[in-house]
C-alpha cells in the first residue's frame, strides 16, 4: 500500500468517525456538565451527564452548533411536569440550560410566598432534612467568578465541617407535582425576588422552567433578558431528556497528576438517574 493510499483511507477513517460522532450526539444521546448551582440540590457543579434526544423529537436546536438542517420540529413529543431538560435559552437561544419542566401549554403557573401555584393549586412543599455539602474547590471558583461573598452563596450558610474545612447548609424541602413527581428544592431567601411573581398562562408551544435552587435560578418566573431570566421556553428550543449522571469531580484535580483525577472524582454521584 503507497503513502497516499494510506492517507486516503486514514481521512475516509476519520470522514466516517466524525459522521458516527455526529449522529450521535444529534439524534441519540449527547454529554452535558453542570457550569452553575442552579438545579442543587439534584445537579452540583462538575457534574456530568448524558442527554437523551429521541424523547421530545428533533429540531435545529437538536444539532451540534444549531445548524439549521431541520426545518421546525419533527417527532415532537411534549415534555412531562418533573422531567429535568437541556434547552436553548431564550433570548439568544445560543447557550444550553438545564431546568425542570413545571408548567405544560395551557397550565397557569404563579409564585406566592415561595410556593408554586399550579392552576391554582399549591404545589405542595414539606421541610425535609437541611442540604450539607462539603465546600469544594470548583464551589470557590464559581463563587470568585461570581463575586460572592462565600462558596455557599452567603456566609450565614457557611460553617465549619466536622472532619475539618467547611461546608454548606441550606434549607431543603420536598416538593410533589399532581402526577406524583417528587423532588427536592432549595428555598434560600424567605423574601427573595423570586419568591412572589404574578399569574401566568402558559401558551402552547411553550413551557415553564425552574432551576431546583429557587432562589439562585434564572429561570420562566423573569421574563426573557440577555444576562437575566429567560421567559416562557417553545418547545422547539429542547434539546433532551437528562437520563444518568456519568461523573462528578470537585473541581481539585489536576490534569498533570493523573492520580487527582480519582481523589477528586465524588463516586457516589455517579449513576444517579433522574
Amino acid at each position: 500500500m503507497t503513502a497516499k493510499s494510506e492517507t486516503r483511507d486514514f481521512l475516509w477513517f476519520l470522514a466516517k468517525l466524525g459522521l458516527f460522532v455526529f449522529i450521535l450526539r444529534s439524534f441519540i444521546i449527547s454529554p452535558f456538565n453542570i457550569p452553575s448551582e442552579s438545579m442543587q440540590p439534584r445537579l452540583l457543579i462538575g457534574d456530568y451527564l448524558l442527554v437523551a434526544k429521541w424523547p421530545y423529537g428533533y429540531s435545529r436546536y437538536s444539532l451540534p452548533f444549531s445548524i439549521p438542517l431541520i426545518p421546525g420540529r419533527i417527532l415532537a413529543s411534549t415534555p412531562q411536569r418533573g422531567d429535568v431538560a437541556v434547552f436553548k435559552a431564550p433570548p439568544n437561544q445560543k447557550n444550553d440550560y438545564i431546568k425542570r419542566v413545571i408548567g405544560l401549554p395551557g397550565d397557569m403557573i404563579g409564585v406566592r410566598g415561595g410556593t408554586v401555584y399550579l392552576n391554582g393549586q399549591a404545589i405542595p412543599k414539606q421541610k425535609v432534612a437541611d442540604l450539607v455539602i462539603p465546600v469544594t474547590p470548583n464551589m470557590e471558583d464559581a463563587a470568585a467568578r461570581e463575586g460572592a461573598a462565600s462558596p455557599c452563596y452567603r456566609p450565614d450558610f457557611e460553617e465549619a465541617a466536622a472532619g475539618g474545612g467547611k461546608q454548606c447548609r441550606y434549607p431543603q424541602f420536598r416538593e410533589t407535582l399532581p402526577g406524583g413527581k417528587s423532588y427536592n428544592v432549595l428555598d434560600l431567601l424567605p423574601d427573595g425576588a423570586a419568591d412572589d411573581r404574578d399569574t401566568v398562562l402558559v401558551p402552547q408551544g411553550h413551557l415553564f422552567m425552574m432551576g431546583d435552587n429557587r432562589d439562585r435560578s434564572a429561570d420562566s418566573r423573569f421574563p426573557a433578558v440577555e444576562g437575566g431570566g429567560i421567559g416562557l421556553v417553545p418547545e422547539e428550543n429542547l434539546v433532551g431528556k437528562a437520563m444518568i449522571s456519568v461523573f462528578s469531580t470537585d473541581g481539585s484535580a489536576n490534569w498533570i497528576l493523573p492520580w487527582t483525577w480519582f481523589t477528586a472524582a465524588r463516586w457516589s454521584r455517579i449513576g444517579e438517574g433522574f
